[in-house]
């Protein structure tokens, strides 16, 4: 029995020292710079021990606004891209004939570099000297004003990055939740049908109750991937998101390691800390609620 523990661990031991390496260090490294105060990159010196990095960076207005866009993202765009996705799966597993063309379709835009279709929404919202976009050219035809989506007020550039978040992570929870539903035992359906179920409660009693595994782990990674939106902001507002009052936590946190104004380990490295706080606490609560809702 011992050998063959010891032949397990001998297995594990290239991932072990891969997560303990690149992962496990690392944040343990994040978490002592962050309450190193008064840092100093040059020399690698710091002033003291204590928690002002934290106290600064939470008084610090760009980092509200980080935080108040990440939560604003997450919320919006995490439930409507799920809930979309699902109902697109549906759709397809009831065409199969052509069900696999469709699938490639919708994971184009999973595939396609994340800038290009920045640059593609920002030809579809931002007003040119030659046009007003193409967005906003179907709301003057239905006798709306112009709007500047990219440029203009905080609802409708929040509004541009919710859309272009959803298209960008919509594509792979089509491919998940395809998959799961076609993995569902057909007796179950055949049962109903026979005692005369609507469709409805099919879907409701038997579909949503066996692709749950599936949908809890969309909504959990879709969680940490909203947490972690930097490169949305940037291919559609550019580098300066302070100044479009569009940034996230991880472009503060980027911002203070490498921005203009960078060279703040220290107060990145805070930043870091509350945000890998805030994802394992929401992260939590899901496993949690999923002990009720989710059926393995």
């Amino acid at each position: 029995m011992e050998k063959k523990n010891l032949k397990a661990w001998l297995y594990l031991l290239p991932a072990i020292l891969f997560l303990g390496i690149f992962m496990v260090y690392p944040l343990i490294d994040v978490f002592i710079y962050s309450f190193e105060e008064g840092f100093n990159s040059s020399s690698q010196t710091y002033s003291g021990i204590g928690i002002y990095n934290y106290s600064y960076i939470l008084r610090d207005p760009y980092f509200l606004q980080a935080l108040k866009n990440t939560f604003i993202l997450v919320m919006i765009t995490v439930p409507i891209s799920t809930g979309l996705a699902l109902l697109i799966s549906v759709g397809l597993s009831s065409i199969k004939w052509i069900r696999n063309l469709y699938q490639t379709i919708y994971f184009l835009p999973y595939v396609t570099n994340t800038l290009a279709v920045g640059l593609v929404f920002m030809i579809l919202f931002k007003p040119t000297a030659y046009s007003d976009g193409l967005v906003n050219l179907i709301i003057n035809f239905f006798g709306g004003s112009s709007v500047d989506f990219i440029d203009g007020p905080y609802w409708a550039k929040m509004l541009v990055l919710c859309i272009y978040t959803v298209w960008v992570v919509m594509p792979f929870k089509i491919l998940i939740l395809t998959s799961a539903l076609a993995s569902v035992n057909r007796d179950y359906y055949n049962a109903a049908r026979v005692d005369g179920t609507s469709k409805f409660r099919m879907f409701t009693k038997i579909t949503l109750p066996m692709i749950s595994p599936m949908l809890f782990y969309l909504v959990i990674t879709g969680f940490i991937g909203a947490f972690k939106a930097y490169s949305d902001a940037v291919a559609l507002f550019g580098t300066e998101l302070n100044a479009a009052e569009m940034n996230t936590i991880v472009g503060y946190v980027y911002d203070m390691l490498y921005g203009e104004g960078g060279g703040f380990p220290s107060y990145a490295s805070a930043a870091a800390i509350v945000l890998f706080a805030i994802v394992l606490t929401i992260t939590c609560i899901n496993l949690l609620i999923s002990r009720k809702h989710v059926h393995y």
